[in-house]
């Protein structure tokens, strides 16, 4: 299984950015977008299921967008009004229906004047 990231980058805050995530193998169960910031543990920001139920961090609540496309084995999270402290490294995640979880690489998301 691998999962590739891609749509990082350096935007100004109240910007906008759409990260995609390509999973090879069969469909998920849970897909979701973590990130870490420096110095910093990783953090949930959204989590999607293979019916579409989705949950968001409080902090990004309204401001992100999870989405998957079960076809295409793809997650996507559009991210508006960013901030300065959204900057972080973004990493994708998947969860088998068989429990077994996977990680892709991250891709950095920089917010900055």
């Amino acid at each position: 299984v691998q999962l590739q990231a891609s749509g990082g980058g350096l935007v100004q805050p109240g910007g906008s950015l759409r990260l995609s995530c390509a999973a090879s193998g069969s469909i998920f169960r849970d897909m979701a977008w973590y990130r870490q910031a420096p110095g910093k543990q990783r953090e949930l920001v959204a989590r999607i299921t293979s019916g579409g139920n989705t949950n968001y961090a409080d902090s990004v609540k309204g401001r992100f967008t999870i989405s998957r496309d079960n076809a295409k084995n793809t997650v996507d999270l559009q991210m508006n009004s960013l901030k300065p402290e959204d900057t972080a490294a973004y990493v994708c995640y998947a969860m088998s229906w068989r429990g077994s979880t996977y990680w892709g690489q991250g891709t950095l998301v920089t917010v900055s004047s």
